[in-house]
């Protein structure tokens, strides 16, 4: 889900780095437990950075990232510098400073945080509650586990349409075309989500395709943002566009013509899948100390308490199971739709053909 970068200012005890499309320049690769010199030599500096996804948080300053990192920073006198981007774009990051490592944290959704683990960019460790995400969302070698949970959607306009679409097919009427965007595969998170959901919906990768690209008649063109899109469909440019839960339920606060909806394929059910927030300690990373107690406080159940009331997210640990009205509304939401696990190390080993064939399908 990226959005263009631009640097910010560094998380205080009563505000953390400006957030939305906001970034340093920093570099990513995994703790790598003082192997390299710029970590032992900075270790005792108060700070640390971290490079992710957007969506967590707040241009008002109000998102889960602003809170917590300022209730870090509170308790441990450790300052969060925080780059933020798409998912993809993060891990290439990544790798292109491998030699020049400055990012401490990695959180990326699915299928880059496993991209990342097998570019060799995060290093293990478990932070403590780790234990209560479930299996599926931590990976068994200990690289990267959930701090939120989310799941793939579509939003609409509410005030343009009476109701949402229910199918695939119903977007390829001419009434969507330049009112139909969705973010790009192999670049952002929720874009490559498009590609996974469509070949689980369509049952494979040639009719994903095929319908993919009878759908390029209606979209209206890449886009590396797919928090940008909201706001577009919020104002009628966009009838259409994708997202997920988490993001496009914070977006709704400030966006009141935003629905929530998840296509299904004709005759089928509505679907979606997981797409959690995961984070990962990386490799040689200036600060590897402050970025393990960094994890281990977005894992912790203060941290994980706020993630539905303040983040608008599903907690990553089983045992936080909130009550509030925001709980409440995003159960509401799942309600009907039926959850698939996506076959996660066949996408992290196929990705750059699947996107290529995407490409060619539709000309993009």
């Amino acid at each position: 889900m990226p959005r263009p970068l631009r640097p910010i200012a560094p998380a205080t005890a009563t505000a953390t780095a400006v957030a939305g499309s906001l970034v340093l320049a920093a570099t990513l690769t995994a703790c790598g437990g003082g192997s390299s010199a710029a970590g032992s030599s900075s270790e005792g500096e108060k700070v640390v950075t971290v490079y992710s996804a957007d969506g967590l948080k707040s241009d008002k300053g109000d998102g889960w990232y602003d809170k917590v990192f300022a209730e870090f920073t509170k308790k441990t006198g450790i300052k969060v510098k925080y780059v933020e981007g798409g998912s993809g774009e993060m891990v290439q990051r990544a790798v292109r400073e491998r030699t020049n490592t400055q990012a401490d944290v990695l959180v990326t959704l699915p299928p880059f945080i496993q991209q990342a683990d097998g570019k060799g960019l995060l290093q293990t460790y478990r932070p403590q509650g780790s234990d209560k995400v479930n299996g599926a969302d931590r990976s068994a070698d200990g690289r990267w586990t959930s701090v939120v949970n989310n799941y793939f959607g579509f939003v609409y306009n509410k005030k343009e349409l009476t109701e949402a679409p229910r199918t695939w097919e119903q977007l390829l009427d001419a009434k969507y075309k330049g009112k139909l965007q969705y973010s790009t595969p192999g670049v952002a998170g929720d874009g490559t989500a498009v590609l996974i959901k469509s070949m689980h919906d369509f049952g494979g990768r040639e009719p994903a395709l095929e319908y993919l690209k009878k759908l390029q008649a209606n979209n209206v063109g890449p886009s590396s943002s797919t928090s940008k899109l909201a706001p577009k469909v919020d104002k009628g440019e966009l009838l259409v566009a994708n997202g997920d839960v988490q993001m496009n339920f914070a977006q709704s606060t400030s966006m009141p013509n935003l629905g929530i909806w998840f296509p299904a394929k004709e005759g089928g059910r509505p679907t979606t899948f997981a797409l959690p927030y995961a984070a990962g300690l990386v490799d040689k990373a200036p600060h590897p100390e402050n970025g393990k107690k960094l994890l281990d406080f977005l894992l912790s159940e203060e941290a994980q308490k706020l993630v539905s009331e303040v983040g608008r997210g599903f907690p990553s640990r089983t045992d936080v199971r909130p009550t509030d009205a925001n709980a409440v509304e995003l159960t509401r939401i799942m309600a009907g739709v039926e959850i698939f696990e996506p076959d996660w190390a066949d996408v992290d080993k196929n990705l750059s053909s699947y996107v290529a064939a995407w490409k060619s399908a539709t000309g993009s």
